[in-house]
């Protein structure tokens, strides 16, 4: 006995150093639990809630299998009840099987909640938002910024406390997009371009990183993003515009060979980029809102098509009916003149 002791005594010493050399790396501030945007805000709540909810299930898990052990082990003089023939309760059967059921529904009350609100746009504002156009390669991030026409590599510009619109597709293996402090990732696929939504409230660098294994090198797909106020970020794109690099397609071709890159800026780059990207790979981009109001238009021309053929079918109807009366009073008259 005393030698298991013993060895138990070591074997939780080993662990808590390996914690310990584990853990030293870090550097303190889990960034996940650092929301710094409405969207990380909200996923944040979730995370808690979540995790409360399986507290409630874990916890007591544990301490009733640390009771069983303790209160049911083999040594001498045991007073616990022998019950070879126990097989059934209802009273556990409702209870392992009915808060669990409980939880999942909760919890997924909550999840389809926060993650329909979080899909809708946010409500329209003065401030216009910034759109950027995001292409992940391997093994590194192009962002471009459609409205400025100007694009960067491996780091981002945002205003703080302004809605940011990215668009996100893939030139290489499938990819995710993550800034854990603004929100939760969004996948970049060939062929496929995606939307996402996110807002710093406040100024200050934030950790990007691709969040999906893309090859020998996915661990050094990661991007900066600097949120500033609104005034540094027009004059960082100013200054952006007079460096005078241009990124052509050419260079483009280039910068998607397989290959590690720093941090790159360009002045200007063809307006098409994005949407061939996403051609090239077997996809179909259109803007969204441009296909609403065509749907929308499409839906006014079927209403109007529709009236039309309504008008037109009285209108015969109406042409019948004269027909049919104009018909039977000259029968009737022939008839009467027979």
């Amino acid at each position: 006995m005393k030698k298991r002791s013993k060895l138990r005594g070591l074997m939780l010493l080993i662990t808590g150093l390996l914690t310990t050399v584990l853990l030293s790396g870090c550097d303190g501030k889990f960034v996940v639990f650092d929301p710094q945007g409405p969207v990380a805000e909200t996923q944040y709540r979730l995370i808690i809630l979540s995790a409360i909810l399986c507290a409630i299930v874990v916890i007591p898990v544990l301490a009733i299998t640390v009771f069983i052990v303790l209160r049911y082990r083999d040594k001498p003089g045991n007073k616990a009840p022998y019950k070879p023939h126990w097989d059934d309760s209802k009273v556990l059967e409702i209870l392992w099987w009915g808060i669990p059921v409980i939880i999942i529904g909760i919890l997924g009350a909550y999840t389809a909640r926060d993650t329909y609100a979080l899909a809708k746009k946010p409500p329209v504002t003065d401030v216009k938002p910034v759109k950027i156009q995001v292409t992940s390669l391997d093994w590194k991030w192009l962002f471009q910024y459609p409205d400025q026409n100007i694009a960067t590599v491996n780091y981002v510009h945002i205003p703080a406390g302004v809605q940011v619109d990215f668009e996100l597709t893939s030139d290489a293996p499938m990819n995710s997009f993550w800034i854990p402090q603004l929100g939760g990732q969004e996948y970049t696929m060939p062929g496929m371009a995606m939307s996402l939504w996110l807002q710093a409230d406040r100024p200050g660098e934030y950790y990007g990183t691709g969040a999906n294994f893309s090859g020998k090198d996915f661990a050094h797909m990661r991007f900066n993003v600097i949120a500033e106020s609104q005034e540094d970020f027009n004059k960082w794109v100013q200054s952006v515009k007079g460096s005078g690099n241009e990124l052509t397609k050419e260079g483009y071709e280039a910068l998607a060979k397989p290959s590690q890159s720093g941090e790159q800026t360009f002045s200007s780059y063809p307006a098409d980029l994005f949407d061939s990207v996403v051609i090239k790979n077997g996809g179909h981009h259109m803007d969204m809102d441009m296909d609403m109001d065509k749907d929308a238009d499409k839906g006014d021309k079927a209403d109007a098509d529709d009236a039309k053929s309504d008008s037109k079918d009285a209108h015969d109807m109406d042409d019948m009916s004269d027909m049919d009366m104009s018909n039977m009073n000259s029968s009737e008259m022939n008839h009467n003149h027979q």
